[in-house]
């Protein structure tokens, strides 16, 4: 059984406050763009002992810190009968730590994919509560359509006017780490300039200077590169242009046909779906 976890992009992003357990609220928009998606297969095995196997982009750190890997050793523990030892494949093509939440993503459809190979008829809703077990952002993949989130991402309620779908999406992914958590470490929280609830009443040609993302200044004040790249995707016609996330990946939206050049010393990849 396979599926293609797609990534995700930002529709705004504020800031809002410092909370006691270290932790920060957000209001947000996830968007998924489903153009863009890593490979996960699993099948029954002969063997004793589940694997995962990964190929595609390379994954740094140990295995058992994949969200996939985690994603089947909680079904696991909580259906100990049912989920059996398994073959996992995972090809991975979603920019890693570039705010696009591939490896949340990842994770979210690994429990999906459980629920239906073991037959185990979880509604979403309940999927959503194992998921934020895996990570803040991993319940918005439960669902995988337009979400106003607030909380540390995981409070949501549907945005399901959204539709950016008569338009194109160019996502650009430079070679640049930012850590969250030095990021979240430069931001001020404030008040939200705009309520994003309200972004289905707002034409996509309205969006800039209207919504933002709180992350751009000062991560664009440490890299003013990717601040060029943003410039670029309006200079060639982008009706909206922002950073995802954290960074460093930004995107541009683009009526159909049309999409950037980036000229830039940054190494990147560019992704586009219409």
């Amino acid at each position: 059984m396979i599926s293609f976890p797609n990534g995700k992009i930002n529709l705004g992003l504020y800031i809002t406050n410092r909370r006691s357990d270290g932790y920060h609220d957000l209001e947000t928009v996830f968007y998924p763009v489903k153009g863009l998606h890593d490979a996960l297969e699993i099948v029954s095995t002969k063997g004793a002992d589940t694997k995962l196997h990964i190929n595609g982009k390379t994954i740094a750190g140990e295995v058992e810190h994949n969200l996939v890997w985690k994603a089947y050793a909680l079904m696991k523990k909580r259906f100990p009968a049912k989920v059996q030892p398994l073959d996992i494949y995972l090809l991975k093509h979603i920019p890693m730590g570039a705010g696009l939440g591939g490896g949340s993503a990842d994770g979210s459809f690994m429990l999906k994919l459980l629920n239906d190979f073991c037959r185990l008829e979880l509604p979403d809703d309940a999927l959503a509560d194992m998921a934020l077990q895996l990570g803040s952002d991993c319940p918005f993949f439960i669902y995988n359509t337009p979400q106003y989130a607030t909380g540390r991402g995981e409070q949501m309620s549907a945005l399901p006017l959204i539709d950016l779908s008569s338009y194109g999406i160019q996502i650009i992914c430079p070679e640049v780490h930012i850590s969250t958590k030095a990021a979240f470490g430069m931001i001020t929280p404030r008040k939200p300039v705009f309520d994003l609830r309200k972004l289905p009443e707002l034409p996509v040609d309205q969006w800039k200077g209207n919504i933002s993302n709180d992350f751009e200044d000062p991560v664009f004040m440490q890299h003013p590169g990717l601040l060029s790249i943003k410039k670029q995707l309006y200079e060639q016609g982008a009706v909206y242009a922002s950073m995802t996330g954290s960074g460093s990946a930004l995107y541009g939206i683009f009526n159909k046909g049309e999409k950037a050049s980036i000229s830039t010393s940054l190494k990147y990849s560019s992704h586009f779906m219409e």
